[in-house]
């Protein structure tokens, strides 16, 4: 499993690789909470590359969603794949957060206009 972080604009996008279960939830939690600690409060998880998620990835997407918002931002769930996304909506996630099909909406939903993902400008839809 990989991450990467970076800070896009109003957002910390966090880019999530490989399966979400009990051995690399830590890791993903322990990335989330520095963006937090960081003052990074308008958090994006990009699932894109997420072949997996468990309930231990469940209770970290929760568990940052309520940091978050205690500290006045927000988490954004971004282009999870089919296995992952009927995962978030068998669980509920999505009654509580929300979710985007691209990284690029759930950005722009916290004000962007455009976002610069691995050097590439992408184009407004």
């Amino acid at each position: 499993m990989d991450i990467v972080a970076k800070q896009v604009g109003l957002a910390s996008l966090v880019c999530v690789v490989g399966s979400v279960d009990a051995l690399t939830a830590p890791e993903i939690a322990d990335c989330l909470e520095s963006q937090l600690d960081s003052g990074r409060t308008r958090l994006v998880l990009d699932l894109g590359q997420t072949d997996f998620l468990s309930s231990a990835g469940l209770r970290v997407i929760l568990t940052i969603l309520r940091k978050s918002r205690e500290r006045g931002g927000d988490l954004r769930l971004a282009a999870a794949q089919p296995g992952v996304e009927h995962v978030l909506r068998l669980s509920g996630v999505t009654e509580i957060l929300e979710t985007f099909s691209t990284v690029d909406e759930a950005a722009a939903s916290f004000g962007q206009d455009r976002l610069d993902v691995g050097g590439v400008q992408s184009k407004e839809r």
